[in-house]
């Protein structure tokens, strides 16, 4: 259920970024932006870990400001693994990445006190 629930999020976050982002784009259709939802998904639940690890010496020497260029390194590998799906230039995927971070918090917050009540 929780990756269901992950999978939802990311594709609620993809969509509005997109709409936000001129240049982030899925061509229009909802398969694509379902198959990027899924890939950015599963890339975060298995690359993102690894690459965290890997890049702890760099996150401590930045003050963690390398663990957002991990988030955005998922949406450029998002981008691809699935064809027709755009993330864009630099700033457009930075801009993308704090967009999908933004959506997934209010998700999450909203997630958390459904369980409370």
């Amino acid at each position: 259920m929780e990756l269901v629930l992950r999978y939802l999020g990311n594709l609620a976050a993809l969509w509005v970024a997109s709409q936000v982002f001129d240049k982030l784009t899925y061509g229009g259709e909802f398969g694509t932006l379902a198959l990027a939802a899924l890939v950015f998904t599963i890339v975060n639940m298995i690359v993102k870990p690894l690459l965290a690890v890997l890049s702890i010496p760099l996150i401590i020497v930045t003050f963690g400001i390398a663990y957002f260029f991990v988030n955005v390194l998922m949406l450029v590998l998002t981008d691809a693994v699935v064809g027709p799906f755009e993330a864009g230039p630099f700033w457009t995927v930075v801009g993308a990445t704090i967009v999908i971070w933004l959506v997934n918090l209010v998700i999450s917050a909203a997630r958390h006190d459904l369980r409370r009540h």
